[in-house]
């Protein structure tokens, strides 16, 4: 599944509509994955931006807490975190865990796996945009956005980490201006990608 394309969405800004599409950016995922832009809404995975499980998740109509993994994750989560309490320096393992942990919408532990390898290998833009989704889906919004900073910051062409700014500036801290600035970045970066078609129809709500 790819986090980096994948978004959620639920909700609507002040006049009523914004899809909020959050992007992923995991290690093990292929790209970043998206979260739901509305104020109180759940978040939901999306194709991620930054690279998650395989790098992304998109949500969709993701539940509030925590999910009981299927048979299947929950043996992959049960060999990773047999492998980090082996290797607690196998960077590649936390962020597959955090990529896990993430799919079955368990944040928190997702938050802390994703920290743990970060601590080990900081500079991983897909990874802080995943954890960013994360903060995100938590209530944490300060932490959500400074993630997405911080990846872009790393990779100023990192495109799901400006999108979800976007999201974050617009839905969750109701500034508008930044979330303009965001979000015509996306379209001067990627002007063909699903990203940059995303904002435009965000842009334009927010001129509504």
């Amino acid at each position: 599944m790819n986090r980096n394309i994948m978004f959620a969405l639920a909700g609507g800004l002040a006049a009523g509509f914004l899809a909020g599409y959050f992007v992923f950016g995991g290690e093990s995922h292929d790209g970043a994955r998206p979260v739901v832009a509305a104020p109180t809404g759940p978040i939901m995975p999306a194709p991620s931006l930054g690279g998650g499980t395989a790098p992304g998740a998109a949500p969709g109509a993701m539940p509030a807490g925590p999910v009981l993994p299927s048979a299947e994750v929950q043996a992959r989560i049960t060999r990773l975190e047999a492998t980090v309490l082996a290797e607690p320096k196998n960077v590649a393992a936390w962020f597959s865990l955090g990529n896990e942990y993430f799919d079955a919408h368990q944040h928190q532990k997702a938050v802390d796996a994703y920290a743990k390898g970060l601590a080990l290998k900081p500079d991983e833009p897909n990874v802080l945009t995943d954890q960013g989704v994360m903060y995100r889906d938590l209530g944490q919004f300060d932490k959500a956005l400074a993630n997405f900073q911080k990846a872009n910051k790393l990779d100023p062409n990192h495109v799901q980490s400006l999108f979800n700014m976007g999201v974050v500036y617009s839905a969750d801290l109701h500034k508008p201006d930044e979330a303009t600035k965001a979000w015509n970045k996306v379209i001067a970066l990627a002007p063909g990608s699903e990203q940059a078609a995303q904002a435009r129809q965000m842009l334009s709500q927010l001129k509504k």
